[in-house]
């Protein structure tokens, strides 16, 4: 396994949006999808969200640590706050780490123990706590979340893994949290899964350009010729299509198959020509076969020599009548 030291570049790819306007995002764009209800993140003031921040304090769970200034409420069985649900299905677990209210969020997982139904519950979203973990960039919660059992491999309402978010957001470190604790019969799985549009974790870094991120992911077995279901782009093909002269060399460094086409028939080389790299054609050239470095030939083209003669205006009819005789035209 890998580890962010034995890595030629920086540790710290996050965001550089806060957490909170990702959430915000999501679940405004779910609004608009899916016709759900607003949690209110999207529209809350700093005051206003301050001040819910303060009143996760009064959660009433069962007598944990005074400091947490968390107390039971006798008319509650035992641990009874775990059923109780936001109107958006978030869990006392989800929004505690929504808030970052760290050690809140330690003492409930640790409260809850080994029961997965709560720990893996998922919000309207289809989030998990996992998965707002990854969002918000608290590895040492995903850590002790995957430490208690939880699963990684569940999706959210994108078809995106806690892992999927972690790479699209560019945390190094929540990619190595996920990857090194997540129970060991599910790390291929990960590693391979497409969300619902089409992409792996591998293509999301290498769309997003994070290299540090590709060569961990490759490292730890990513399929460097995985392609987009879709129509067929392996990570190589979006190197060339993003023109990033670095991710082309790493993809090539691993092995990546320079002639992998596309649906269409289209190889990364192919890709090249009326783009600005030439660095990038010289690399793909010397390694392509000749029948992929020549361009197809155009549909457009053919379509042009099978037409007509003559246009729209000049072609001839047989059936004009006038005055009740056929006229040659």
């Amino acid at each position: 396994m890998l580890s962010p030291s034995t890595l030629d570049y920086p540790m710290d790819f996050t965001m550089d949006v806060h957490p909170r306007e990702v959430l915000k995002k999501d679940r405004q764009l779910s609004l608009i999808q899916d016709d759900r209800h607003d949690s209110g993140l999207g529209s809350m003031k700093d005051e206003e969200y301050e001040n819910l921040v303060r009143e996760l304090e009064d959660i009433r769970i069962q007598p944990v640590d005074a400091t947490l200034g968390l107390q039971a409420d006798p008319s509650h069985p035992t641990q009874a706050w775990k059923q109780q649900v936001t109107e958006d299905g978030d869990t006392f677990l989800h929004l505690a780490i929504i808030h970052e209210e760290k050690s809140l969020s330690l003492e409930i997982i640790r409260q809850a123990g080994c029961d997965m139904a709560f720990l893996n519950f998922q919000n309207n979203l289809n989030q998990t706590a996992l998965h707002l973990a990854a969002i918000t960039d608290q590895p040492e919660i995903a850590e002790t979340l995957l430490k208690a059992g939880c699963d990684a491999e569940i999706r959210d309402f994108r078809g995106n893994t806690p892992l999927h978010i972690a790479c699209e957001q560019g945390s190094l470190r929540g990619v190595y949290v996920l990857t090194q604790y997540c129970q060991k019969h599910q790390l291929h799985s990960l590693l391979q899964s497409a969300n619902y549009s089409g992409h792996t974790c591998l293509h999301l870094a290498s769309i997003q350009g994070y290299l540090a991120i590709v060569e961990c992911l490759l490292c730890l077995g990513a399929d460097v010729n995985a392609q987009e279901p879709c129509n067929g782009r392996t990570a190589l093909h979006l190197a060339v299509d993003l023109q990033n002269e670095g991710l082309v060399s790493l993809l090539l460094k691993h092995g990546a198959d320079v002639n992998k086409v596309t649906y269409q028939g289209y190889s990364p080389y192919q890709l090249t020509w009326g783009r600005n790299s030439s660095f990038i054609q010289e690399q793909l050239r010397q390694f392509t076969t000749l029948d992929l470095q020549m361009l197809p030939e155009s549909e457009d083209e053919e379509s042009c020599e099978s037409e007509s003669e003559y246009t729209e205006d000049e072609l001839l009819y047989d059936d004009c009548i006038i005055g009740g005789r056929h006229v040659s035209c």
